[in-house]
């Protein structure tokens, strides 16, 4: 019963778990950029809609619409993705180990389950009950993988890796959202940030309260501050960067 093709679909998941976890072992326990999980949702929607319309004392109407669109997410939106996203522990650990954890988890509990409800049975279990185990085995992997994350992130996190702390303020980078807010509006904006060790990383930023440019998509910031969600940022080469630097100073 143990090797029962039944249990072929679970086997697959654990392979696949073991050449991930192989995998991040060969390219250097997971400190390639390919394998960090930056979470980039640069499509935004924004439509903007001029409509010129003028009418004459005759009725002769003339209308004019110029309908420009383009593919932005609204910032609110874009938070509410990251954050359904990081449940799942996107973001807290390079994405090729959260796999590894997922998938091999996925594979030995199938199988477990199989195995056990098969010998109470007699039989390996199909039809609902085999659905069944297949979708139970699933949501505890990925609780499985959410709850490891944190600490196997921290554990494999470089220097590049770990954003937390005050070590990326200095550090300037481009923003990724449509547009960076305030932190009193409750939302944050994404920046691809260039450490001191040339690592890009992606945090999560906000305008502090005083500043007077509100940068935008592919304008460079420069973080000012960490608070607990967000790091505080300001539009680079601006004024609001010449009055940080004269709050230093004195």
């Amino acid at each position: 019963m143990l090797f029962d093709i039944a249990n072929l679909t679970y086997w697959i998941f654990l392979g696949i778990g073991v050449l991930l976890f192989l995998f991040v072992i060969i390219s250097g326990g997971g400190e390639d950029q390919d394998l960090d999980t930056d979470v980039n949702f640069d499509s935004d929607i924004d439509v903007d809609t001029d409509v010129d319309f003028d009418a004459d004392v005759d009725g002769d109407v003339d209308g004019d619409i110029d309908h420009n669109l383009k593919t932005d997410l609204d910032e609110g939106v874009e938070a509410t993705i990251f954050s359904f996203l990081s449940w799942f522990g996107l973001g807290k650990c390079p994405l090729m180990i959260l796999l590894a954890i997922d998938f091999s988890t996925w594979g030995v509990t199938g199988w477990f389950l199989n195995v056990l409800v098969g010998g109470l049975l007699n039989a390996i279990p199909t039809g609902f009950i085999g659905f069944l185990i297949f979708f139970l085995s699933f949501c505890f992997s990925v609780w499985v993988g959410r709850v490891l994350s944190v600490p196997i992130g921290k554990i494999f996190a470089n220097a590049g890796e770990n954003v937390e702390g005050d070590r990326l303020v200095g550090c300037s980078g481009e923003v990724t959202s449509s547009k960076v807010p305030y932190i009193v509006e409750g939302r944050i904006a994404q920046a691809d940030i260039l450490d001191s060790a040339s690592n890009l990383v992606t945090v999560e930023i906000c305008l502090p309260e005083w500043a007077q440019v509100i940068p935008s998509k592919g304008q460079e910031v420069l973080i000012i501050e960490k608070r607990q969600h967000c790091f505080l940022a300001i539009a680079k080469d601006s004024s609001d960067q010449d009055k940080w630097f004269n709050s230093i100073k004195n």
